[in-house]
C-alpha cells in the first residue's frame, strides 16, 4: 500500500514536454495506480479539454480518463459558472478557451463594450489589437477581471515559451487594474475542485510539479506533501533560494516511486 491516498502530476514539464514524454513517467504513473492511491492531472493549461488531454497522456503512454484532468480551463469555467453565471465575458484568449466557456452556456461576446467582464489567458496570436480591445471593455466600465492561470512561461521540447501569465499581466497593466481571481494552481478555488475530485484528504496526498509558484504552492496551501521535479522551470537551487520549500527534490518524475 502506499504512503499516500492520491497524487497529483502536474503534465506539462512533469510527464512530458512538448509532445515528447519524459522517460520513466508512463512507468510512475503505473507504479502509483498499482499503490492503490487515485491519480490526477493538473495543468495551468486552458486551451485543451479535459478529453484532447488525455489523448496527448496517451500518446506519451500514460493511461487517463478525462474525469481525472482538470485544467485551468476547467477551473476557469466552473469559477465563472459559480460567480458570474449569465454574464457577457470578453475574451483575450484562444478559441480553445473560448469553446469551453460557451460549451458551459457562458456568453462569450466578441465587442468589448458589451463585456461584464474580461478573461485573460494564453493567445498564441496575442496582438496590439486585442490589448486595445481589452482596455476598450475596461473603458467601458466592467465588473470583473479574470485570468485563467498564472504560468508565465511554458516548458516545450524546444524551451520555455509564453504562458497565459504573460497576457494577464499585459492586460493589467493597461487597465490599471489586478485581476479578482487568477484561476489554475495554486488558487484555492482549483485546489477544491482537484481534490473533491481525486476523493482524498490533502494531509494523505502528494503533489508532484516542476513549478515553485504554482505546484509547489498549490500543494503546500492544501496541506499536502510536495515534490518538485527537476525537467522543467525550476532547480534544486530555485527551491533553495525560494520561500515555497517543496518536501522533496527530484531528478525526474521517476524519484516518485521511492516515495509510494
Amino acid at each position: 500500500m502506499s504512503e499516500f491516498d492520491g497524487v497529483v502530476f502536474d503534465v506539462d514539464g512533469t510527464l512530458v514536454r512538448g509532445r515528447e514524454p519524459i522517460p520513466g513517467a508512463a512507468e510512475t504513473v503505473c507504479a502509483v495506480r498499482e499503490s492503490g492511491a487515485g491519480v490526477a492531472f493538473v495543468t495551468n493549461n486552458p486551451t485543451r479539454t479535459p478529453e484532447s488531454y488525455v489523448g496527448k497522456l496517451r500518446g506519451a503512454g500514460i493511461d487517463a480518463t478525462a474525469d481525472e484532468v482538470v485544467t485551468s480551463g476547467t477551473s476557469t469555467v466552473a469559477f465563472l459558472e459559480r460567480e458570474h453565471p449569465g454574464d457577457a465575458a470578453f475574451v483575450v484568449g484562444e478559441q480553445g478557451l473560448e469553446s469551453q466557456l460557451a460549451n458551459a452556456a457562458l456568453d462569450v461576446v466578441d465587442d468589448p463594450t458589451a463585456a461584464d467582464g474580461v478573461v485573460a489567458s494564453i493567445d498564441r496570436e496575442f496582438t496590439y489589437d486585442a490589448l486595445a480591445d481589452a482596455l476598450t471593455a475596461f473603458e467601458s466600465g466592467v465588473d470583473w477581471f479574470v485570468g485563467s492561470d498564472p504560468d508565465r512561461t511554458i516548458p516545450t521540447d524546444s524551451g520555455l515559451v509564453p504562458g497565459s501569465g504573460a497576457v494577464v499581466e499585459s492586460v493589467a497593466a493597461v487597465a490599471e487594474r489586478r485581476p479578482d481571481a487568477v484561476l489554475g494552481k495554486p488558487h484555492p478555488f482549483t485546489r477544491d475542485l482537484v481534490f473533491d475530485r481525486l476523493g482524498c484528504d490533502p494531509a494523505r496526498a502528494l503533489v508532484v510539479g516542476d513549478r515553485l509558484d504554482t505546484d509547489v504552492a498549490f500543494g503546500a496551501g492544501a496541506g499536502a506533501s510536495t515534490a518538485l521535479v527537476e525537467t522543467g522551470v525550476a532547480t534544486r537551487a530555485d527551491a533553495a533560494a525560494s520561500d515555497v520549500t517543496p518536501d522533496h527534490v527530484l531528478a525526474d518524475v521517476t524519484g516518485v516511486q521511492t516515495l509510494l
